[in-house]
């Protein structure tokens, strides 16, 4: 074991291997904290690898709303709770708190399906005050993420979209998204569907230690080309940048993925929120510890001195010179690659609210 940067004992490697986080953490709402302890007579207790398990749960609804004026959209939806793909950055693993687990390596192993998905979705479409209006899907975990390929949650709640003709905003960093091009297809065909592919580096040894269960860089691209061959309008998301470790690569990154047929981009700074500070620290002392100190020194720089500032209109871009560096260099490599020339708008003036349950059908 050896000692996380929060000061709390890493999981040692035969136990964790294939997972982002090295360390997991009590969530921040429970009365106690507990911790893994070496007396140093080697006594420590032998305990088995994280495997991911998956607890069904019912949803009373399926839409999130929020009311922040720094994001494009109002409403939001997620199959799941918890990620299988296991991004050591990923600013939603502070969520899993609120369920008594840990953001750490309980995020990516404990994780939980919303089994009546599609099923709440009509519900709330149904809502006789309900106004469309179009929804990211994959906010806060990956609606593509491995266990997707046998719950199938992501594609039941697209056939109710599809069927009920809703706009959607898709935000993957998985290759399973073209599983789905039968149905996302005559979408797009509608104006109701746009794909973003987050393609956060083509290192594929960055990827794999970044994001160890999510598809590869290559692949990602490849979803990309798959998606514009279907005519389905796709974005590249460079996201999160983070500095001395991938900002190198937004020029590159947005070159392949224009020449996959990408035709819209975006980029987010490197968020640190609550736990994912500790999380991210720890695994950046880990795997590039000549660079933590170059890698930090910046992330606080643009963000007021703090690891962090959730300060609206700062949190997704950060603020200073460097910040300033960052956001010019997309600016100007998107421009050059003719992206980002029209933002598409999906529609909403199609939508076929679902008929609720023991409703009277219409005549006419």
């Amino acid at each position: 074991m050896q000692p996380a940067a929060s000061g709390a004992v890493g999981i040692a490697e035969d136990r964790r291997r294939g997972r982002g986080a090295g360390i997991n953490p009590t969530g921040r709402f429970e009365p106690e904290t507990r911790e893994i302890l070496d007396d140093g007579w080697g006594s420590v207790e032998e305990l088995p690898a994280f495997r991911t398990e998956v607890r069904e749960e019912r949803a009373r609804s399926l839409i999130t709303r929020n009311e922040s004026p720094d994001i494009s959209f109002d409403r939001s939806i997620n199959t799941y709770r918890g990620c299988e793909h296991g991004c050591i950055y990923c600013f939603a693993r502070p969520n899993h708190s609120y369920v008594g687990l840990s953001a750490g390596l309980d995020f990516e192993t404990k994780l939980f399906a919303k089994v009546n998905a599609a099923e709440a979705l009509e519900r709330d479409l149904s809502a006789p005050n309900y106004r469309p209006q179009a929804i990211a899907f994959g906010t806060a975990t990956d609606p593509y993420q491995p266990i997707e390929r046998e719950r199938r949650l992501t594609r039941a709640v697209l056939e109710v979209l599809a069927r009920t003709k809703h706009p959607v905003g898709i935000v993957t960093k998985s290759a399973l998204v073209t599983r789905d091009i039968d149905i996302l297809a005559p979408m797009a065909a509608q104006g109701l569907v746009k794909v973003a592919i987050s393609v956060t580096t083509l290192d594929r040894k960055l990827a794999r230690a970044m994001e160890p269960r999510a598809s590869t860089p290559e692949r990602r691209l490849a979803a990309i080309k798959a998606l514009s061959d279907a005519g389905i309008p796709t974005t590249v998301m460079t996201a999160p940048v983070i500095p001395a470790l991938n900002d190198s690569e937004i020029e590159a990154i947005l070159e392949a993925a224009r020449e996959a047929g990408a035709t819209e981009a975006g980029y987010v700074l490197l968020r640190l929120p609550l736990e994912v500070s500790d999380l991210f620290k720890e695994w950046l002392v880990r795997e590039y510890p000549h660079r933590f100190q170059h890698v930090m020194s910046i992330i606080r720089a643009m963000r007021d001195g703090k690891d962090y500032d959730a300060s609206f209109g700062k949190r997704m871009k950060g603020s200073g010179p460097y910040a300033w560096t960052l956001g010019r260099r997309f600016e100007l490599a998107a421009k050059r690659l003719g992206l980002n020339q029209r933002k598409l708008k999906l529609r909403a003036d199609l939508f076929e609210p679902p008929v609720r349950g023991g409703a009277q059908l219409s005549l006419f």
